[in-house]
């Protein structure tokens, strides 16, 4: 199904191709209507004023025009309600921008280069923007993209969604969206990143949940998950010597439920074991030392690609 026949055109703004984006446009209405009103009753009442205590007489120039204390009260009290409506209101719909549900259907491992996009799933298809491939979606369903980029800074940009996020070397971003129906949506990168900069467009393609589950499990291009790939890792770098994957406590923490649960280090510091703690515990252990643990790993900054960083974090996930 084309994006023409799924969405409504429309001249204002893009489509609304998710329920969070209605909500970003109604703020943005809201700010525009606020912004009208306030800019009609400002210039409206100077222009007002201005006519009609215009002072031509010698007796109107010398006459003193005492405050009220209560009008100058409400014009600065209302106003600051209403700024405070505005940040709440933005700040829930941020919150919904950048927090994903819990029940993501899809994760997605999207990196970002000059001057293209690379997605990876967690089954081992694996495709490269310059082949004019789309990014396959489910719609109706969440998805969650693990951004990150091999050169310099890119930003991931859907205007059909009202997201946007970047995509930063040496670390891991995350953006999430729910199509609500099935179509094709248009993808920006919005940090210039040099001379082609303006041709990292890219498609996404939501299908209906069937037809991408379906798609999903069929002629996988690689043999192999990056999950697979990171247990073949975990066992050569000999991880496993240190680090069990049953909860039993040896040389290191076990890498059993460590995925998104909070982790307490010497200092006396809180963290929650997500991709960009993974890869920093990988490369540079003695950053966060695990209470309780001492600092024996040694490092694998410049021992690992960001690739094999990559695969090692997918197996840790899937280690419960």
């Amino acid at each position: 199904m084309s994006l023409i026949t799924s969405f409504p055109a429309t001249t204002f703004m893009p489509i609304q191709a998710t329920e969070i984006a209605k909500e970003v446009d109604l703020l943005y209405a809201f700010l525009l209507v606020s912004s009208l009103i306030s800019f009609v009753i400002l210039i409206g009442g100077m222009t007002w004023f201005l006519i009609k205590f215009k002072r031509t007489t010698d007796e109107q120039k010398s006459a003193y025009i005492t405050h009220n204390n209560f009008a100058e009260f409400m014009w600065s009290f209302i106003p600051l309600i209403i700024l405070l409506v505005i940040f709440y209101w933005g700040m829930v719909i941020f919150e919904k921008l950048r927090v994903p549900p819990t029940d993501v259907a899809a994760e997605i491992h999207v990196t970002a280069e000059q001057w293209a996009w690379t997605y990876k799933y967690a089954n081992g298809k694996e495709f490269y923007s310059s082949g004019n491939d789309p990014l396959i979606v489910p719609a109706g369903k969440a998805t969650k993209l693990v951004l990150t980029s091999k050169d310099v800074i890119h930003s991931f940009y859907v205007p059909a969604f009202r997201t946007k996020q970047d995509a930063v070397p040496g670390r891991y971003s995350q953006l999430w969206f729910q199509p609500t129906l099935p179509g094709e949506f248009i993808v920006f990168c919005t940090e210039y990143c040099g001379t082609k900069h303006s041709g990292m467009m890219i498609k996404i393609k939501a299908l209906p949940a069937e037809e991408y589950a379906a798609w999903y499990h069929a002629e996988k291009k690689g043999a192999d998950t990056p999950a697979d790939k990171g247990k073949v890792l975990f066992a050569q770098k000999a991880c496993a010597s240190c680090h069990s994957i049953d909860g039993t406590k040896i040389v290191g923490p076990t890498m059993k439920g460590l995925y998104e649960n909070k982790r307490k280090f010497v200092d006396g510091s809180e963290a929650k074991a997500d991709e960009n703690y993974l890869r920093e515990s990988i490369l540079v252990s003695s950053a966060k030392v695990v209470e309780g643990y001492p600092p024996a790993m040694p490092l694998f900054q410049g021992q690992l690609s960001d690739e094999e960083v990559e695969h090692l974090i997918e197996y840790i996930k899937t280690i419960k």
